[in-house]
């Protein structure tokens, strides 16, 4: 496919099929989820395939020497599910037109709501060709659309100079303020926050041993007693989990320095867990299941013992996935997230547009009013 005169583009059959070091030279190790290892895993263990709904289908622009200079994560999707940026409403309008939604062409980390980059640039110069690529992969598939999702901050200028709308949304950091302790923390608080948080923590963990355990420590009976709590969670979230059982035990042997898993235990058998990956400035938290009901467990497994290993590893940040307005109240704070879309027909571009316009409006209104409820000191 001829982007322009200089440049190339290809559609690689999966991450498996390029080497990792020629991804990763790409992708950084800045963020865990669009290396090679992480993609590639969700590939191996069936997750992320035609069969899910999400076809790996990576888009490559090579350089002069040959090799990859800009990846764009790409999948074609055969629905909407395990993206947390909800277009649902959109594909409805489509269909009803008389269009077909799907597939669809998704920019983006399967099952994964973490801002990051999705240009991998070896060689920024490259950003525009990949950006056309992805365009003339939709265009001459005769797709409804192109969306990046979850696009990290700095990216969204090469976007939007490409003419893609842009769409805001919003989730909850943690942020540390070179904090040494978790009381560190505590005392940027309100006196009445800081009082309900001690009685959550303390509520939450008496009768049970909180255990971390990151690396090779991380055994396979682990990551059964975690399977066990992801189950749990997906089937009443999703409906069916949209992780394989393998996934778990690659992600273990492939990039275990990567990994954080928090247990809590009563009697030494675990009743909860969480799962958190470890990128170069940022902890990300990503799943949670329980065999047990604890007041408060969620909060301090996801939330704050989030934060104790992020101070005691230096990381800047907390991101604790999508959505969820209660960890306003735990020092998690409002920050938007952004998506950029490429919307081929005219008419439907022009409809989503003014949607976007809207909802915009909506959501910043909804920024500065939660911006307004965290629980800091004032002034």
């Amino acid at each position: 496919m001829g982007v322009n005169n200089a440049v190339t583009a290809r559609i690689a059959d999966g991450v498996c099929a390029i080497p990792a070091t020629a991804w990763d030279a790409c992708a950084g190790r800045d963020n865990p989820f669009v290396g090679h290892a992480f993609l590639s895993i969700l590939e191996r263990s069936g997750s992320a395939r035609a069969r899910t709904g999400w076809q790996p289908i990576p888009i490559i622009v090579d350089g002069t020497d040959g090799q990859p200079a800009a990846i764009a994560p790409a999948y074609a999707k055969s629905h909407s599910q395990g993206e947390y940026v909800f277009d649902h409403a959109w594909a409805d309008a489509w269909e009803r037109a008389g269009g077909t939604y799907y597939p669809k062409l998704q920019v983006a980390v399967p099952f994964t709501p973490a801002p990051g980059p999705r240009l991998l640039l070896r060689d920024p110069a490259q950003a525009p060709a990949l950006i056309a690529a992805i365009e003339a992969v939709t265009d001459q598939h005769g797709l409804s659309s192109a969306h990046a999702t979850f696009v990290s901050p700095d990216q969204l200028p090469l976007f939007e100079a490409a003419g893609w709308l842009i769409r805001e949304g919003t989730q909850f950091h943690w942020q540390n303020q070179d904090y040494a302790t978790f009381d560190d923390f505590l005392g940027e608080l309100a006196s009445r926050k800081r009082k309900a948080i001690r009685k959550e923590r303390s509520g939450a963990i008496e009768g049970l041993t909180i255990r971390h355990v990151s690396g090779t420590d991380i055994t396979e009976a682990d990551w059964d007693a975690f399977w066990v709590f992801y189950q749990d969670t997906g089937a009443r979230k999703w409906g069916q989990p949209y992780l394989t059982r393998q996934f778990f035990s690659l992600l273990g042997e492939t990039m275990p320095d990567r990994v954080l898993l928090i247990f809590a235990e009563r009697d030494g058998r675990p009743i909860a867990g969480a799962l958190n990956l470890i990128g170069t400035d940022t902890l990300y938290g990503r799943y949670w299941g329980c065999t047990e009901e604890v007041p408060f467990l969620h909060f301090e497994l996801c939330y704050y013992q989030a934060i104790d290993a992020a101070i005691a590893r230096g990381l800047k940040t907390v991101e604790a996935g999508a959505q969820g307005e209660h960890k306003l109240a735990r020092g998690y704070v409002p920050v938007p997230t952004w998506s950029a879309h490429y919307i081929p027909d005219l008419g439907f571009r022009r409809a989503i547009a003014d949607f976007l316009a809207r909802e915009r409006a909506s959501v910043e209104s909804d920024q500065e009013f939660l911006g307004a409820m965290t629980p800091f000191k004032r002034g």
